[in-house]
C-alpha cells in the first residue's frame, strides 16, 4: 500500500529541491513535459544534441529518455547520455514510446535497455506487452491493450532488465518484478491529451531524483499524475480544457490534498 505520509514528504522534496530533470523527448511533449515538471517543482532542460547531452545528463538529478520522435542523431544522443548517467550511478528513466509499431522502435528500445541499463521504465501497456511479446503490436503510439493485462508482462520485463516498470492506464501499476502496486486514480479524458504519458515518465523521474527508493519514488509520481488528471477532470469540458487544468493543478495541489485523493 502507498505511504500517505511518504507520498507527502516525496512530493515535498520536489518542490523544495526543484531537481533539474534532463529530457530528451519528443517535439509533441516537448512544451507540456516541460510546463508540468515546472507546475510540480522541479526544473526540466530538453536538450538532445550529441555534443552536450553526457555532460547535461551528469548534472542533473535524473535523466528521462522518450523515444518517440526517433531518428539516427537521436538515438545516437540517446546511448551517448544514457551510458553517461548510468556509468556515473545515476538515475536512467526509458519512456518506450510506440514500441512494438515499428521494428526500428522495438530494436532501438532494446539498445538502450542493454547499453544504458534504465532504472526505470515506463509505458503504456501495449508498449510494456511488446517489449516482452513481439507478436503484440501497439496502435501508433496508443495502447491497444488494457493496463491490466500487461502486468505479467511487466513482471517479466522487470526481471529482465533489472528496471523498475510503470504501466499507465485506467490503472496504472508499478512492480519491480515481485511486489506490484497500483493506483486508480485519473480520467477517460487523459488520453485525449497528447504527451500526458510523456509527461508521466518526466514526472516519475523528478520524484526519483529526490527519493532513492524507485519502486515508492515511481509509485508517488503516478499517484501525482492520477490524482491531478482526477482533480483537473471535475473543472473541464474537454481535452484541451483538460490540458490547461492539469497543469493549474499540478501547481495549486496541496500534499494534504494529494495525500487525500490517491487511491488504489
Amino acid at each position: 500500500m502507498i505511504n500517505k505520509d511518504r507520498l507527502k514528504e516525496n512530493f515535498r522534496a520536489v518542490r523544495e529541491k526543484s531537481p533539474l530533470v534532463h529530457n530528451i523527448t519528443n517535439y509533441v511533449a516537448m512544451n507540456f513535459s516541460a510546463n508540468a515538471l515546472l507546475a510540480a517543482g522541479a526544473s526540466p532542460v530538453m536538450a538532445h544534441a550529441a555534443d552536450e547531452v553526457a555532460d547535461m545528463a551528469l548534472i542533473a538529478g535524473a535523466l528521462v529518455i522518450n523515444i518517440g520522435t526517433l531518428d539516427a542523431a537521436w538515438v545516437e544522443s540517446m546511448l551517448k547520455a544514457g551510458k553517461a548517467k548510468h556509468n556515473a550511478g545515476g538515475i536512467v528513466v526509458l519512456d518506450p514510446v510506440g514500441v512494438g509499431a515499428t521494428a526500428y522502435r522495438t530494436e532501438t528500445a532494446w539498445k538502450i535497455i542493454d547499453e544504458c541499463h534504465p532504472d526505470i521504465i515506463r509505458g503504456n501497456a501495449s508498449e510494456i506487452m511488446a517489449l516482452i511479446n513481439a507478436d503484440i503490436k501497439s496502435k501508433g503510439v496508443d495502447s491497444s491493450c488494457s493496463s491490466d493485462d500487461a502486468v505479467e508482462s511487466a513482471k517479466m520485463l522487470a526481471a529482465r532488465s533489472g528496471a523498475i516498470v510503470v504501466i499507465s492506464g485506467e490503472t496504472d501499476y508499478v512492480t519491480d518484478g515481485s511486489k506490484v502496486e497500483s493506483i486508480a486514480n485519473g480520467s477517460p479524458m487523459m488520453p485525449r491529451v497528447t504527451a500526458m504519458g510523456c509527461t508521466a515518465s518526466s514526472m516519475v523521474g523528478a520524484f526519483a531524483a529526490v527519493n532513492p527508493d524507485l519502486f515508492e519514488a515511481s509509485l508517488n509520481a503516478m499517484a501525482l499524475m492520477g490524482v491531478a488528471g482526477e482533480i483537473a477532470a471535475r473543472n473541464s469540458s474537454g481535452p484541451g480544457s483538460l490540458l490547461t487544468n492539469f497543469v493549474d493543478t499540478l501547481y495549486n495541489i496541496t500534499e494534504e490534498e494529494l495525500a487525500q485523493t490517491v487511491r488504489q
